[in-house]
């Protein structure tokens, strides 16, 4: 375990190194807004969690610790010069605002399975190249896109295929890799107060070769 104090400034989303900090770092909180919402809809999706009531936690997590509070985020992403913080931020918080906004105003069964699969194919091209610019910052964050990237895949083709309530696998395996996406987040976020309530590495960020 490294002693090494890290930076104040240093965030798991900043490609470039900032050394005059003058706002505390928002990525702890926009990454744990994303986990914890990706969590509760992956074990929905997943089929672990089989309650048709569970929808309505989800949904009150995507309007606001992962949609509000994660799109706050991103905004302070861009007050720190942060442009891929920005953009990740700024545009989960987005699309669980757009989930929530979606589930609440469907029509009760309504079938719209190729337009969410058209959807989330749109959301996995963004993560897709996201993914590439994570290449810059940490090991963790670029796992989580990674992760998210496959995630959206599965879960488009699972729409694509199913126009019945029930989840299909190509969802319940979107579902399970949904929940590796969120843990990874989870110590993403976790790292980075840890690290810096500590003022010393206990949780390690890894950067990649190449990256700073």
């Amino acid at each position: 375990m490294s002693n090494e104090t890290p930076a104040p400034s240093s965030s798991p989303l900043t490609a470039t190194a900032d050394t005059t900090p003058t706002h505390a770092d928002p990525a702890p909180l926009g990454l744990a807004g994303f986990a914890l919402t990706t969590l509760v809809l992956s074990f929905v999706n997943a089929n672990i969690i089989k309650e048709t009531g569970a929808i309505i936690i989800v949904l009150g997590l995507a309007a606001f610790y992962g949609g509000l509070a994660q799109f706050i985020a991103g905004v302070l992403e861009w007050r720190r010069g942060n442009t891929f913080g920005l953009m990740a931020f700024c545009s989960y918080g987005a699309f669980w605002l757009s989930y929530w906004w979606l589930v609440t105003h469907l029509p009760l069964r309504a079938d719209v399975h190729q337009a969410v699969g058209l959807y989330l194919i749109g959301w996995c091209i963004i993560t897709a190249y996201l993914t590439l610019a994570s290449l810059r910052t940490n090991v963790a964050v670029t796992t989580v896109l990674v992760l998210l990237t496959v995630t959206f895949l599965f879960l488009a083709i699972g729409a694509f295929q199913n126009g019945l309530p029930g989840p299909d696998t190509m969802t319940k395996v979107g579902g399970w890799l949904g929940v590796f996406t969120a843990a990874a987040a989870f110590y993403a976020s976790a790292a980075v107060v840890v690290n810096e309530t500590h003022k010393r590495v206990l949780m390690p960020l890894p950067t990649l070769p190449g990256g700073r």
